[in-house]
């Protein structure tokens, strides 16, 4: 075991084993640390949130949106860590959705759903809770290095009920899977927006050019399940989300497929920037998110396109 995967370890006793208003206090002052040091991470946080909220608010008010911003992305990782001790009841308890009633008859009616997510929020208390809800969900993950952080995650979210494919290297394309799991009335919840991979679909985002990846607008238009653009945030008792949707399709006939998906994704890049918009201070973006963006966070001409996690 190596120090990042012991770090990994370590974090989910201690945290698992302290009360919570103890871990709680604890994850804020490392957060308001964060941002009073500043550094790589805080940096792309801040400028990111810049491109959401605008040229006009006064840098004192975005000082403490970031702040904000890390307390709510600390929030986060110490409930991730807490949530395998959580009974299905806590974890029921912990995550409302709203317009939870479309998702459970797209289950019942055995059509499955794609859910389009932004790292906002608590995406894995999302995925917890509809495990526990008794709904099938399937989803993708990346392959950490090293190995054992990604078989723990693995095993983390496999534990909480999810089936987790991997994006590379698993028995079948993990597409083809989620195809077959739609069409067998699977949820199946994807991050999606950010994706600078080459294969990224480039959409229009808060006024800036970026790439947001194509497999929730694939996946809906090949099986014709429907798709929808989630919203997610904090409030002070438990983590929220909502469903805006089902987007409407275009027809097949309409245009190429490329053109067809380059449209949805827009679609789905214009719910990601509504939901976000009402709740900057839960998206969790502390990496280059726009194509004029430098690695720390300036803008410059579009950089080499940098890989993602959690698509397809």
């Amino acid at each position: 075991m190596n120090l990042t995967e012991a770090g990994y370890v370590a974090g989910w006793r201690l945290v698992r084993a302290l009360p919570r208003p103890v871990v709680a206090a604890a994850f804020r002052v490392g957060a308001d640390r964060a941002s009073r040091r500043g550094g790589r991470g805080t940096a792309r946080l801040r400028a990111n949130l810049r491109r959401v909220v605008g040229p006009d608010l006064p840098e004192a008010e975005l000082d403490r949106l970031v702040r904000d911003g890390l307390r709510s992305y600390a929030r986060y990782w110490m409930e991730a860590f807490r949530l395998p001790s959580l009974s299905r009841q806590q974890i029921l308890a912990g995550f409302h959705l709203d317009g939870q009633e479309k998702l459970g008859a797209d289950v019942a009616a055995g059509r499955g759903a794609v859910v389009a997510l932004p790292h906002a929020g608590n995406w894995d208390a999302a995925g917890a809770w509809v495990a526990a809800t008794g709904w099938p969900i399937t989803t993708v993950a990346e392959r950490l290095k090293p190995e054992g952080v990604y078989e723990r995650f693995l095993a983390f979210r496999q534990g909480l009920g999810m089936e987790i494919l991997p994006t590379t290297g698993g028995d079948r394309p993990a597409f083809d899977v989620l195809v077959d799991r739609l069409q067998a009335g699977a949820v199946v919840p994807l991050l999606a927006d950010r994706d600078l991979s080459a294969r990224g679909v480039e959409v229009e985002f808060f006024g800036g050019r970026t790439r947001m990846p194509p497999g929730p607008a694939l996946l809906a238009l090949r099986t014709g399940a429907p798709l929808y653009v989630a919203s997610l945030w904090y409030e002070p008792d438990r983590a929220h989300a909502a469903l805006e949707g089902p987007l409407e399709l275009p027809d097949p006939d309409s245009a190429p497929l490329d053109a067809r998906v380059r449209a949805v994704t827009q679609r789905i890049a214009d719910g990601l920037a509504a939901g976000i918009a009402r709740h900057p201070e839960d998206w969790h973006m502390l990496q280059r998110m726009w194509l004029d963006q430098r690695a720390n966070g300036s803008t410059a001409p579009a950089a080499p396109p940098a890989a993602t996690t959690g698509t397809i």
